[in-house]
């Protein structure tokens, strides 16, 4: 991609309304463009990121025998009421009435949506287990947006859920989508720590959270240093220094950001929208569910939390919107142009290349490219002619004068 075609309004200094690291980044780097409040456009950088981030989920849930779909953001209300959360879920749920003054809501999540799409097939055991998921644009209208992506009222989300005909069963799925999750937070470079929570407005009998620790989180964690247990405070009773209730080790606490949940919902959803299945004995029975959630735009912003300076980011390798960052010093030469180019090509048959072909001062590109925060740049400067170039591994801080000739394999060296 040439930098000059690609859209990245970079700002020397963050909107006055940025409070935290994260926002103050990406809207400086040009990813994000605040709409309306709690409402931001994502600018190109950041959905590259968003769809490696995508490709990532797929790859772990398909490979776990999860099919994904995609069910619509417009709710009709007698779908809520059937559940009883239309008037139970609150002034969060955005409301609103179509031209024949029917009532629905803009979905801040799917229970009613895929229930009703599953009792319509799901009638006998042989049927089940099922795991479908999909990936789609939430709403809630929160009282106090804040920090950016931590907490909109529009997000990117991936929502899962299970469908078994035993608690075993569903324990078998919990306990799978419990690694998958973990998996897809370690290749998005993040830390994590699973905590038990409340099950809150989803409902059901168990849940986890996913959080990522940071100054910044709007939950406070109990946490063993020893051994992984982990609870959210308002559930704990525990203080820093007191003995972990498991294995004896010293309890800390920390801020979090949670990116994830996962839930037990039983039969919540199935007594009250009546999807039953036959079961192995001929007798009708509620379908078992569970629920998993991950906030992909979330996960955007705590990467930047835990992946930054205060100058610029550093995208982990496989979120990173671009795998090298071409950047020469000049680009006004023909002859040069040519051979930058003929460089350019050559990386591109084995990386996604961002060559920065922009008539601007080093200095300005330099600052932008920390900005942007790619993992691997390439620096053509006074030495190209003598067919050198400088390569710098950002993640490990590794500089080289590398000949053209040894370019690639020192590229391979850093994999």
């Amino acid at each position: 991609m040439k930098q000059r075609l690609l859209f990245v309004p970079t700002l020397k200094e963050a909107p006055k309304d940025a409070e935290v690291k994260s926002h103050k980044l990406m809207a400086r780097a040009g990813l994000i463009k605040q709409t309306a409040s709690g409402i931001y456009t994502y600018l190109p950088l950041a959905h590259r990121v968003i769809r490696n981030i995508e490709k990532i989920i797929r790859e772990e849930l398909d490979s776990r025998g999860c099919s994904e779909l995609l069910m619509p953001a417009l709710q009709p209300r007698d779908l809520w009421e059937s559940s009883g959360r239309w008037s139970e879920y609150g002034p969060e749920l955005m409301r609103l009435k179509d031209r024949k003054d029917r009532d629905f809501c803009l979905g801040p999540t799917h229970e009613e949506v895929i229930t009703d799409i599953v009792r319509d097939y799901a009638n006998s055991y042989k049927k089940l287990p099922l795991a479908l998921y999909q990936i789609q644009t939430k709403f809630r209208d929160e009282m106090r947006p804040r920090f950016g992506l931590m907490r909109g009222r529009e997000f990117i989300m991936k929502d899962l859920y299970t469908f078994s005909e035993s608690a075993e069963d569903l324990d078998y799925w919990y306990k799978l989508m419990k690694a998958a999750y973990t998996r897809i937070f370690e290749r998005t470079g993040l830390a994590t720590r699973i905590v038990s929570s409340d099950v809150g407005q989803i409902g059901g009998d168990e849940a986890d959270e996913f959080m990522v620790m940071s100054e910044v989180g709007e939950d406070t964690i109990t946490y063993c240093q020893s051994c992984a247990y982990a609870t959210n405070q308002e559930f704990s009773k525990l203080a820093t220094g007191d003995p972990c209730p498991l294995c004896g080790g010293t309890i800390a606490t920390a801020k979090g950001i949670e990116v994830g949940n996962i839930f037990k919902l039983g039969t919540k959803y199935s007594n009250s929208m009546k999807a039953l299945f036959t079961n192995r004995e001929g007798t009708l029975e509620p379908i078992i569910m569970g629920c998993y959630g991950l906030g992909i735009s979330r996960t955007l912003m705590a990467i930047v939390e835990q992946h930054s300076t205060e100058t610029g980011l550093l995208w982990p390798d496989e979120v990173s919107p671009f795998d090298i960052h071409l950047v020469p010093v000049s680009y006004k030469n023909d002859a040069l142009i040519n051979k930058v180019e003929n460089l350019y090509d050559l990386l591109s048959e084995s990386y996604d290349v961002l060559l920065d072909d922009r008539d601007e001062r080093a200095g300005v590109k330099f600052k932008d490219a920390d900005l942007i925060g790619i993992p691997i740049r390439i620096i053509i400067g006074k030495d190209f002619e003598n067919g050198q170039v400088e390569v710098i591994n950002r993640k490990d801080d590794v500089k080289k004068i590398v000949p053209l000739e040894g370019l690639l394999e020192t590229l391979k060296s850093f994999n």
